[in-house]
This record gives C-alpha cells, structure tokens and sequence, in this order.
C-alpha cells in the first residue's frame, strides 16, 4: 500500500533545542570538543581597540567560519555563509541560535584587511600563530614523531590569467650559503695556487651572485607575488609553492609559500629553519633537494638526508661520468683511456673543473663517445662539497633508505592529495603573497584539528612507550650505520 505523506508538519510548532539537532556523531562536536578555541582572544586582543569603536563580531566566530569552509571543502565564503544560514550543526559550531543572523560574506574579509592582515615582517602572522598552537596541542599529546621528516612542496593555482602579463626586471634571489661558498672557493683555488675569484655586479650563470644582480621573468599584471609555473611540456600557469612538511603519521609541521618558479633546493631554508626545532634525525625529500649546499647543511647539522637516486644527466651514447676514475690522493680524473685529466680551475659555482689535452684526445678512438668539443677537449666538474654527495649516496643504499623513502607517498603526498582534494587548496580565488599564507597556514591547521578531532572521536590514545622503542630503535640502527661506512672509508683509504 503506497503512503503519503502530508505538508502539515511544516507549520508545526515543537520546543527544541538547537542542541537536539546536531547529531552526537557529527564532525562538529569533535571539532569542539579537540581543543578550547578560547586562545584565538590572547592573539587578537592587541589588535582590536578597548575604548572606541562598536562592539564587534567575536572574533572566534570570525575565525572559525573561514575554518568551516576549509574542513567541509565549501568553494567560496559567499556559499559559506549560505550554508551556515540553514545547516543547524555549523550554527552550533559557531554558538549561534537558530535565529541569530549571520555575519555577511565580506565581514571576514573586511575584518582581514583591518585587523588580520600581516603589514611586515615584524607583525606576526595570526594564521601561523594559530597554526602552531593546534599543531603544540598535538605534539603536547604524544601524537607526533619528529624522528623522521618528509619535506616536499606543491603548486597552488593563483587567481591570475596567463595571457595578463609584462616582462619584468627583479634581484635574483640570494643563496642562502653564498657567503660561505665563495670563502671555500677562494680557499680551494688559494689551495691550488689560483688567484681569488674578483666579485662581479652580476653573474650571467647563476653562480656567487652579489645582491645587484637581477633578472628578467615573466610577471603577472593581477598577481604579480605570483610566479610562472611551466605545468608539464605545453602549459605554464602562475602559481604559488608551498614548502610543506610532515611526520611519519602525517602531522603536519611547516610550511612557507613562494612565488610558483622559486626552486625548492634554494626556498628550502626557510622551511628547514622551523625544523630545526623539532630535531629531526632524518629529513627525506626528493630530487628536487638533492644539492651539494642542503646535504652540507643538514649533514653539518648532524641530521641524515635521505634521498633518491638520480639519473646521470648524459647524453646517450657518451660516457656516463661513473665511468670516470677519480683519484682523490693525487686530485685528477682517469678516463676509459686511461689518460689522465688534471685540475684546471675552481669556478664561481664552486665546481672543480678537470680538462684533458686536447692534443692526446684528438687522436683517441673514443673521442666520439667522450667530447664533441671543438678543440678535443672533455671537461669533468667536481663540486667541493662533493664529499657530502658522497656520504649522502652511501646513506641512499642502506636499509633505513629503503624504509623510509618510499613513506613519502603516504605521508607528504597524501596530505597534498587531501588538501586538494577535500579543502580546496588546488587553486585560490586570493591575490598577494599575504592572503596565500593566509590560506595554506589555516587550511593546515585545519587538517590537523580535523585529524585530532577525528582521533578523539575514535578514541584514538597516544602510545609514548612505542614511540620512544622506534626512536631507540633508530639510534641504534644508525649507530651501526656509522660504524659500516667508518669501515669502508678506512678500506678504500688503504686500497687507494
């Protein structure tokens, strides 16, 4: 028998309580339940004035609704604040009644621009802030394992078109390790009986270069912090990167953002300055962070790179540069012929450069497979912090490499994938440098109350007893590891 049902029920009037409408297993409740959202007063309180004025929005309110975009993957603030409008469990998330009325769309951005809003380097940032407080609950938990570090960066389409642009002319960005690069060149060539390197106002191959010297790219008209991001072989787009790490259950602990055509290995040390606090043992990241500078830094730093393998850059049909024999007592290289290629020079890019004789190779049946210069001449570069290289290829064939790499697809890439995916971070509607850290710094520590609360929800307990086995466990490993490649330096020291 077919039933129907009557429209009466809408002109019902019951008592109940907002309470009663939210169900007791919805994300909300743990959403409230995960931390005491009453900080959010300590941060702001200096930036609203105490005598003048009208009484403002609370600024938790003001706070979490950007938050309620973020965690349900509502694409735009305008359809935000429709659905707060009629959704009862964000209105009890928010301590709204049913008849209170909702702030309109632009308040926050309003509010964003006055008051939020980072003017300098020296006004601190409000979203980092509240980014580190939830991500201190979790740590204050025993939630995160800092042993192991997985670093990576993604790009974030910017709210600008491709075809409004101008050329302009910017500084290149200063290395980081510059200063303490061109003082070991100058040592190395000293050692070798060169003159020191003069400074150059600018440097054409990207090497020492001084802070005058600049470069011209492609900027945006709407974005111009953006920056040109070549997508695959036929797309470019602008776009912002976000230098992002994690722990090995997924934690995520910093971030920076930079103009999409920044590379990673030199915008690297701004993430690996927040780390530092965390003393991780082990820091993996993948190809685009293996340099000579990064395994320096984080080996001096008595912290373990982990990398991947790395295909040689050579063209097919030519000597691959394994194939060349370094002898590091005497300092030249030996080729397949046996002929020996003596040091020349040390560069600005603190390469060594090892040159043969132009007139022995131009007679050597393998020269075809070795140079296609024109004067015969095959030339072999050296970085000289090759050394760090070296050790950090060593580590890359242990066990504990093995182990660990391969966890960048579920930790790192997994967040990325979620944070795509589920909270909007593919694209941005945002323009500036400053809204997009406003935008990851929050849609990160979004992730991370949405990973506690639903912990929680679970009843999800921290195990400090195996975090501390795995820690023990991992200094014992690594104990060994130092011994094995002790042994095998002193053996390839008494071979040589």
């Amino acid at each position: 028998m077919m039933s129907k049902k009557e429209d009466q029920s809408r002109e019902q009037v019951i008592m109940i309580s907002l309470e009663d409408l939210v169900p007791e297993n919805h994300l909300v409740r743990a959403l409230d339940k995960a931390i005491d959202y009453s900080f959010i007063y300590d941060l702001v309180k200096d930036r609203y004035s105490e005598d003048t004025g009208r009484p403002s929005l609370d600024p938790v309110i003001l706070i979490k609704i950007p938050m309620i975009q973020i965690l349900f993957g509502i694409k735009s603030m305008r359809q935000t604040i429709k659905e707060i409008e009629v959704n009862m469990a964000y209105r009890w998330f928010l301590g709204l009644s049913p008849f209170d009325p909702v702030p309109h769309f632009g308040t926050f951005s309003k509010n964003y621009t006055r008051r939020f809003k980072e003017e300098n380097s020296e006004t601190p940032d409000l979203f980092a802030q509240i980014f580190h407080h939830i991500l201190m609950e979790c740590v204050n938990r025993g939630l995160v394992d800092s042993t192991n570090i997985f670093v990576d960066a993604t790009h974030i389409k910017a709210h600008a078109n491709r075809h409004k642009s101008t050329k302009a002319t910017i500084e290149k960005q200063v290395l980081y390790y510059e200063e303490q690069l061109k003082k070991e060149i100058n040592q190395d060539r000293a050692n070798h009986n060169k003159k020191p390197l003069k400074d150059k106002d600018d440097d054409d191959e990207g090497g020492a270069a001084t802070g005058s010297a600049e470069k011209t790219v492609t900027q945006s008209t709407t974005d111009p912090e953006s920056g040109l991001f070549h997508k695959g072989e036929h797309k470019e787009v602008f776009a912002y990167a976000s230098q992002t790490a994690c722990d090995r259950h997924g934690w995520i602990l910093g971030y920076t953002v930079h103009p999409g055509n920044d590379h990673d290995s030199k915008t690297f040390i701004d993430l690996y300055q927040i780390l530092t606090k965390f003393n991780p043992k082990q820091i993996i990241a993948d190809a685009g962070y293996k340099t000579p500078a990064i395994a320096k830094l984080l080996l001096d730093d008595q912290i373990n790179p982990i990398f991947p393998y790395t295909r040689p850059m050579t063209k097919k049909g030519y000597f691959k540069k394994n194939e060349y024999e370094y002898n590091e007592t005497q300092d030249y290289y030996l080729c397949p012929a046996h002929q020996i290629l003596p040091y020349s020079t040390t560069n600005r890019d603190g390469y060594r450069e090892y040159k043969s004789s132009g007139a022995i190779c131009k007679t050597c049946p393998h020269l075809s497979k070795c140079t296609n210069s024109k004067n015969s001449v095959k030339v072999i570069t050296r970085h000289i912090w090759q050394d760090y290289w070296d050790r950090c290829e060593d580590l890359r064939h242990t066990q504990l490499s093995k182990v660990l790499y391969p966890q960048r697809k579920e930790t790192i890439e997994r967040c990325f994938g979620s944070a795509k995916e589920n909270h909007g971070l593919r694209y941005t509607n945002m323009v500036g440098k400053a809204r997009m850290n406003m935008k990851v710094g929050l849609t990160f520590a979004c992730m991370n109350l949405k990973k506690l609360a639903m912990m929680s929800m679970r009843g999800g307990r921290s195990n400090p007893r195996k975090t501390i086995e795995s820690r023990n466990f991992l200094e014992n490993f690594l104990h060994m590891l130092k011994a094995t490649l002790s042994v095998r330096k002193m053996a390839a020291l008494s071979t040589v």
